[in-house]
C-alpha cells in the first residue's frame, strides 16, 4: 500500500518519506479501512516535529494522523457487522505505529463510526480529534445556558459554538478577526482589540461555561465572566504548559475544572459522542470546513501549512 511515514522527529521536509509499506492485516476486534481521506491535526505535526513534552520515538516507523474516513475492507473476528460499511476514524494515531497517512488502516472497531449517506470523506476527515473534542466540551449544555467559546475560529472552537447551540445555549466566541469571526459563525470579540472580559459580561452577564483554548492566556479573564458553579473546559494551554493556578479564585466561584483529553475517552463515552455526532451529521445540522491538502505526495507541505496556522478549517489530504 502507499503510505507516508517517518522514522524520526524533525521537519515535514526533512523526516516525511512517501513509499511503499505492507498492508496491514485485522485482528480480532479489528477492521481494515480504506482510507480515503486523512485529516492532519496540530497535535498531528506536534507530534512529527518532537514538540510534545518528553517525546520520544515509540515505534521504529511512525506513520501520522489520528483522523479519517473511507471504507471497511476487511474484518476480524467479531467486527464482521462492518463489512463494507463508510466510516469516519478518530484515534487512529494514539499509541499506535499506524494512523491514516495511508492507503489502509486496520484499527480496533471502536475507533471508527458509521460515516452517513450525505457526508463526504474529506468532510468526514475532519471530525476525529475537533469534533469529538467538541462534544466532550459542550457535552450536558442545557437549554438556555451561556458559553464562552475561546478561539472559535479553530477546528475545535468552530464545532464547539455549532454544538452550544445545538445543546440551546447562547454562545460567544473569541477570535482575532472580522474574518475569523465570520468563520466561526457566532457572536464574536476581538480579543486584540477588546476588553474581552468587559464585552463577555457587556454581552451575557456571565457565563456557564467556557471552552477554552489557551487556559494560561484566558484564566484571569475566565475568573472575571465564570458563574458561580460554571464549568471550564479546557483542552489546550499552549502559551503556558505548565501555569500557575488561581486555586481559591476558583474555588470561590466553586468552579469546575475539566482539563480534558480526547484521546482519553471511554469506550462508552467515545460510543456517545460518535451517536450524538452521527445524530446531527444525519439531520444536517453540523457544517465543516475542509483545507484542501492534495495528496500523500503533497503530506509534507500539508504539514507545513498547518504549522503555519495560516487556513480556516481543517487541513484534509486526499488518498
Amino acid at each position: 500500500m502507499k503510505a507516508v511515514w517517518y522514522e524520526g522527529f524533525g521537519p515535514a521536509q526533512d523526516v516525511l518519506e512517501a513509499g511503499e509499506m505492507t498492508r496491514p492485516e485485522p485482528g480480532p476486534g479489528e477492521v481494515l479501512v480504506r482510507v480515503r481521506a486523512t485529516g492532519i491535526n496540530p497535535s498531528d505535526v506536534k507530534l512529527r516535529g518532537g514538540a510534545r513534552p518528553g517525546a520520544v520515538m515509540a515505534y521504529p516507523k511512525v506513520i501520522p494522523h489520528s483522523d479519517g474516513a473511507g471504507e471497511v475492507e476487511a474484518t476480524g473476528e467479531g467486527a464482521e457487522a462492518w463489512l463494507g460499511k463508510r466510516v469516519w476514524i478518530s484515534n487512529a494515531g494514539w499509541q499506535r505505529a499506524h494512523g491514516t497517512a495511508a492507503e489502509y488502516v486496520a484499527l480496533p472497531q471502536g475507533l471508527v463510526a458509521e460515516l452517513p449517506e450525505g457526508t463526504g470523506f474529506e468532510e468526514g476527515a475532519c471530525l476525529g480529534i475537533p469534533a469529538l473534542t467538541a462534544w466532550y466540551a459542550t457535552r450536558g449544555l442545557r437549554e438556555g445556558q451561556k458559553v464562552l467559546v475561546t478561539g472559535g475560529a479553530g477546528a475545535v472552537g468552530r464545532y464547539a459554538c455549532q454544538m452550544a447551540r445545538l445543546c440551546g445555549a447562547e454562545v460567544v466566541t473569541t477570535v482575532s478577526s472580522a474574518e475569523k469571526g465570520a468563520h466561526a459563525g457566532a457572536e464574536w470579540i476581538n480579543y486584540r482589540t477588546e476588553d474581552v472580559a468587559a464585552r463577555v459580561m457587556e454581552m451575557t452577564g456571565g457565563v456557564d461555561r467556557i471552552v477554552d483554548v489557551d487556559f494560561a492566556a484566558n484564566q484571569r479573564t475566565a475568573l472575571e465572566v465564570i458563574r458561580p458553579g460554571g464549568t471550564i473546559a479546557g483542552y489546550a494551554s499552549a502559551s503556558v504548559m505548565s501555569p500557575e493556578l488561581d486555586w481559591y479564585g476558583f474555588m470561590f466561584k466553586n468552579v469546575r475544572l475539566h482539563m480534558l483529553i480526547v484521546y482519553q475517552l471511554s469506550a462508552e463515552e467515545r460510543a456517545e459522542g460518535q451517536t450524538q455526532l452521527n445524530a446531527w451529521l444525519k439531520a444536517g445540522q453540523l457544517s465543516h470546513a475542509v483545507v484542501d491538502g492534495g495528496g500523500l505526495s503533497d503530506m509534507a507541505a500539508a504539514h507545513e501549512r498547518v504549522e503555519r496556522g495560516d487556513k480556516l478549517g481543517t487541513v484534509v489530504c486526499r488518498v
